[in-house]
């Protein structure tokens, strides 16, 4: 995940750090227990922080939050729903992946419900 982390980062200006392949799973544990704010996808780290009850945008594409949703009244989860998912594939089977694609960081940004004095 390196590659694309780099990717986010520079897409964001170098606003944000990219941690893939460089911290340990206590290290990300106690980076999430200090953020305001997690946009995760559907992952052993979203189930982290919804554990950490932080403030939580949890994206699903291929994979389906009737199987494995936050646990958290904290999260809320971000989705399109299209009639060719949940199909749980790693590789979109048709070819277009756009239950990610079209999912855009403007519908993300959009959708977040955060209060940042919320979290202090």
């Amino acid at each position: 995940d390196t590659a694309i982390g780099d990717a986010i980062a520079q897409a964001s200006g170098n606003d944000c750090i990219n941690l893939c392949g460089k911290s340990t799973l206590a290290e990300a544990i106690d980076l999430l227990s200090c953020a305001a704010l997690i946009v995760s996808n559907d992952s052993g780290l979203m189930h982290v922080a919804a554990a950490l009850d932080k403030p939580l945008t949890a994206i699903y594409g291929s994979s389906s939050p009737a199987f494995t949703p936050p646990l958290s009244a904290r999260a809320q989860i971000v989705r399109l729903d299209l009639a060719c998912s949940p199909c749980f594939k790693r590789e979109c089977p048709l070819g277009h992946f756009n239950c990610m694609r079209q999912l855009t960081p403007q519908e993300i940004w959009r959708r977040i419900e955060f209060d940042p004095k919320s979290s202090i």
